[in-house]
Order: C-alpha cells, then structure tokens, then sequence
C-alpha cells in the first residue's frame, strides 16, 4: 500500500511536470509570437520613423528653398523700385539733350541760357547716377539687339555694317538691367558696294 501510494504519488508528479512542460512549451510559443509581433511592430515603428524624418528634411529645403527666393525677390524689389518713376524722368532728359542741341545750332556757345540748360542737366545726370541709372552708349557701336531698338537703316560706306551711325533717343540701363533701348539708324553697304561684290 505504501509503495501503491508512492507510485500514486510519482504518478502525480510526473502528470504535474508533464502539465508544466505542456505550459512553459505553450508560454514559449506566445513568447516566440509576442517577440515575432514586437519585431513587427518596431519595425513598422522604424520605418514610419525614417518617413517622418525624410518628410521634416523636405520641408525644411522647401523652406530654406523659399526663404531664399524671398529674399532675392525682395532685394529685386529694392533695386528695382524706382523703375517706373525713372522711366517717366528720360523723356526730360531727351528734351534736355534736344534743347541743348538747338541752342548749340543756333546760338553762340557762351550764351547763358544753353549754360542753364546744361547744368540742370549734369544735375539730372547726377540724380539718375544716384540710382544707378547708365546711359548706353551706342552711336559708332556694333549694333546689339539687347539694347538697342534699330528705327530704319542707311546707306553707309565710312563704317562696318549693323554699326550704330546715329542715336535717335538715348537708351538707359538700371542696375545693369535694360530700362530703355537706344533708338538708333544702324549702317548697311551701299548698293553700288553690294553690286561690285556680286
């Protein structure tokens, strides 16, 4: 009886182990997939990490990018602000420089309304200096379609074709930057030069 309890005893135990093993194999297997999970998800976590990294360092250029472009347009508004107002001011100078032309013509040079005339122009030359405002030069120059606007042409044999033999109205640059073309009669070979090159 003894031994019969003995063996109850060990058969006890032995289905208790059994039962353990039958649970620490069932906890390994729901370890196994809560690790397979918690992988999944870190990776999920990692990869919508470098998503979100990617996205900032986008719109950071994006920003860096128009904070550029901004800052150009503004220093264009700057430079070009007073555009409108100059080209409002040529059409005096030209009547300054077409005053000073006559009266040169018809007048003796130490008159004192042509030296009048002259210094309100050198102060006009001043103020558009001030604002970066050039003249072309143009007359005896080859002709440049950038900033020159040809009005007809003549029959010209003391100079090179496409050269700038007379300045109708005088062009303007500002910052570098075409305010006004030169209206000008570009030079082309005469005809009788034309038919001795035939």
């Amino acid at each position: 009886m003894a031994q019969d309890k003995v063996k109850q005893t060990r058969h006890a135990d032995d289905a208790e182990n059994a039962k353990d093993e039958i649970l620490a194999q069932e906890d390994g297997a729901g370890t196994t997939q809560e690790s397979t999970g918690d992988a999944a998800e870190l990776q999920s976590c990692k990869d919508e990490l470098m998503q979100m990294k990617d996205q900032y360092l986008r719109a950071r250029a994006d920003m860096e990018n128009y904070r550029r472009r901004m800052q150009r347009e503004k220093e264009e508004t700057v430079k070009f602000a007073n555009e409108g107002i100059l080209k409002e001011i040529l059409p005096v100078m030209d009547n300054l420089d077409r005053a000073i032309a006559h009266a040169r013509a018809h007048e003796e040079q130490g008159s004192s309304l042509l030296d009048g005339i002259e210094l309100i122009q050198r102060q006009m030359h001043k103020v558009l200096e001030k604002y970066h405002v050039a003249p072309i030069d143009a007359l005896n120059c080859p002709f440049d379609s950038a900033c020159h606007e040809a009005m007809g042409q003549c029959e010209r044999d003391d100079c090179p074709p496409n050269t700038v033999v007379e300045e109708m109205q005088r062009g303007y640059m500002l910052n570098e930057r075409l305010l006004r073309p030169s209206m000008v009669m570009v030079s082309k070979n005469s005809v009788e030069k034309n038919r001795d090159n035939l």
